[in-house]
C-alpha cells in the first residue's frame, strides 16, 4: 500500500523537475546557424500542423526518447506582440509565478547569488504539500540572447532529484505578422536507474492509462492512439508549462490584486481542452491547493529578501 502511494508522487516529481529545468547540456556539436534562423525554419515546417493540430489552440508537440535521454519540444503561437512576451519572460520573478501553476510545483522562489539568478523550485505531489515536505531543486536562469526579433532563455541544473542530471529548459520566441509571437519550449534531461525503475512500475500499474500528445497509430475505429509511458508523461508536463506561460500572459490586463486568482482559473480551463491528457484534477481542488501554496510561496520569498537564503 505504501509503495502504491509514493510511486506516482516520486515519478511525477521527477518529471516536473525534468521539465522545469529541462535538460541536458547543449549538444557537443556546435550549431552552424543562428537560433533565430533555425526557429523560423521550424515554424515554416510545422505551420499547417500547428494551426490545425489542437482544439482551439495553435499548439504542436514533438518528442524523442533514446537510452537515458528524453527530449520534448512544444511549439505554439501567442496572440501577443513579441515585445510584450519579451518584457514578461525576461524577468525571473515572473517565471516563478508561471512554473508554480504546475500541479507538482509546490512553490518557487528566486534570488541573485554571485551574479547568477537562481530559481528554487519545490516539487511534490499534486495534492497540497508544504514546501518543507517537498523536494527542492535549484536551476540557474539566464538570457542567452535577446535581439529585436529573437529571444532565447535557458533554465538549467547539473543535478536533479533521484539521480537525474543535466536538466535544461529552453524558451525561444520570434515575432510573426499581425502582432503575434511564435514560441518554443524545449527540454532535455538524462534519467537514472531509480527513475527507470519507478517508471516501469508506475506505468505498469497506476499510470497505465496515462497518455501524451504524440499520435503513434490509429485504432480500429480510426481514433488516434497516443504515446504512453515516460515519454507521454514528459509531454504532458511540458504542455502544462506551456499553458502556464499562456495563462500568465492572458491575465496581465487584470488588476494586480486579482491576477493570481484569475490566472489559476484560466490555467485549469486551458488544460481541460486536453481532457484526455491533462484532465486529472478537479478544478475546485486545484484552486484550493494552489491558493494555499501561493501563500507559502510568498512567505518563502519574503524570507529570502535581498540576502542569502
Amino acid at each position: 500500500m505504501y509503495t502504491s502511494k509514493i510511486l506516482p508522487n516520486i515519478f511525477l516529481c521527477i518529471v516536473a523537475s525534468a521539465i522545469l529545468l529541462a535538460a541536458c547540456a547543449t549538444s557537443a556539436i556546435a550549431r552552424p546557424r543562428p537560433g533565430a534562423d533555425l526557429l523560423l525554419d521550424t515554424y515554416h515546417r510545422i505551420q499547417m500542423r500547428l494551426e490545425t493540430n489542437s482544439p482551439g489552440l495553435p499548439l504542436f508537440v514533438e518528442s524523442v526518447e533514446h537510452n537515458d535521454k528524453v527530449h520534448v519540444d512544444v511549439y505554439g503561437i501567442f496572440d501577443y506582440h513579441f515585445s510584450s512576451v519579451v518584457n514578461v519572460l525576461k524577468i525571473p520573478e515572473n517565471w516563478c509565478a508561471i512554473v508554480s501553476l504546475h500541479p507538482n510545483v509546490k512553490a518557487c522562489t528566486y534570488q541573485e547569488l554571485t551574479g547568477t539568478t537562481h530559481l528554487n523550485m519545490y516539487l511534490g505531489s499534486k495534492g497540497y504539500q508544504a514546501p518543507e515536505d517537498a523536494r527542492q531543486v535549484t536551476s540557474s536562469f539566464r538570457i542567452v540572447e535577446q535581439q529585436p526579433a529573437y529571444l532565447d532563455i535557458i533554465l538549467d541544473a547539473k543535478e536533479g532529484p533521484f539521480g537525474t542530471r543535466d536538466h535544461r529548459m529552453k524558451f525561444e520566441a520570434l515575432p510573426l505578422a499581425g502582432g503575434k509571437t511564435f514560441v518554443h519550449v524545449s527540454y532535455t534531461y538524462h534519467d537514472s536507474a531509480a527513475l527507470r525503475l519507478a517508471s516501469k512500475i508506475y506505468f505498469a500499474t497506476l499510470g497505465r492509462n496515462k497518455v501524451g500528445f504524440t499520435v503513434t497509430a490509429t485504432d480500429s475505429d480510426g481514433n488516434p492512439v497516443y504515446i504512453g509511458g515516460p515519454r507521454g508523461a514528459v509531454e504532458r508536463s511540458a504542455v502544462r508549462y506551456y499553458l502556464a506561460i499562456q495563462s500568465f500572459m492572458n491575465t496581465l490586463h487584470h488588476p494586480a490584486a486579482r491576477r493570481f486568482s484569475v490566472r489559476i482559473s484560466e490555467w485549469h480551463d486551458l488544460t481541460t481542452r486536453y481532457r484526455r491528457q491533462l484532465g486529472d484534477m478537479d478544478k475546485q481542488d486545484y484552486l484550493t491547493v494552489k491558493t494555499r501554496e501561493h501563500t507559502n510561496q510568498e512567505m518563502l520569498q519574503r524570507l529570502i529578501g535581498s540576502g542569502p537564503q
